[in-house]
């Protein structure tokens, strides 16, 4: 029995991606503070099982709790395999640096630097201990390495993924474990329109999104979604890469 982890369902590319686990025959437990109606109906019909837990990223207890409750689900007798994918982010706050407040820098980091950290490490300790292969997937940005005016948060707690990534691959070289990071490039979903939405004043290249929808470049989730379920899945999947879906689509 195969099992994906899959955080951020509720839509964009996280319901991308859990639909096409649940499609290639991979029970997946989605993670997100909303729920999403549609998966649930999409494992029944291809036979699978779905299970939501309702969380917030940025609650460090809450999040503690709900892996304990989810280890006790998926890790049983019958589990074969085990993927994880580190979706769910955030892009607030942007502003330049000297005016964002205390508060929204601290749920920015705990959302997407720390808790994709506890949850790979949690799995890796946990399918090492039971012997079962891991694949374990960050979703990163090109902002990781490219600054951007305004976006100081976001870009650090990328860059933090990558070393991360890196880091931790070095440490599994002799396990059945891989962990990589995955840039999906830009996509159309809400984190675009929340940067469209954005003033001149505290993201400066905000009129340069703007084109990328009016110029319809932006990519589709699931077409990314595939890229890297397909890269997940492959036993020749590179441990420690950094990998861009621009090199696939």
């Amino acid at each position: 029995m195969k099992y994906a982890v899959v955080t951020g369902v509720s839509k964009g590319l996280g319901e991308s991606i859990a639909t096409l686990f649940l499609e290639s025959g991979i029970h997946v437990v989605g993670i997100s503070r909303s729920t999403n109606d549609q998966l649930p109906k999409l494992a029944l019909e291809n036979n699978m099982m779905y299970h939501h837990y309702a969380c917030d990223l940025g609650d460090t207890l809450a999040l503690e709790r709900t892996c304990d409750d989810l280890c006790e689900e998926i890790f049983t007798e019958d589990l074969t395999a085990l993927y994880l994918v580190n979706n769910a982010a955030v892009l607030d706050p942007i502003d330049q640096a000297m005016h964002i407040k205390r508060e929204e820098l601290e749920y920015h980091i705990q959302v997407n630097t720390i808790a994709p950290m506890l949850l790979m490490n949690l799995f890796l300790k946990k399918a090492n201990e039971s012997n079962v292969p891991f694949a374990g997937a960050s979703i990163t940005s090109g902002a990781a390495e490219s600054p951007m005016n305004g976006w100081s948060a976001y870009c650090s707690s990328k860059a933090s993924i990558n070393m991360y990534t890196q880091t931790v691959a070095l440490e599994q070289e002799n396990t059945e474990s891989n962990v990589i990071a995955f840039n999906p490039g830009i996509m159309d979903t809400a984190m675009q329109e929340r940067i469209r939405e954005t003033s001149k004043e505290k993201f400066t290249e905000v009129e340069k999104f703007k084109a990328y929808k009016k110029n319809n470049i932006l990519k589709d989730t699931d077409a990314v979604g595939g890229v890297l379920v397909d890269i997940l899945t492959d036993d020749e999947i590179e441990n420690g890469k950094i990998y861009n879906v621009k090199d696939y689509l």
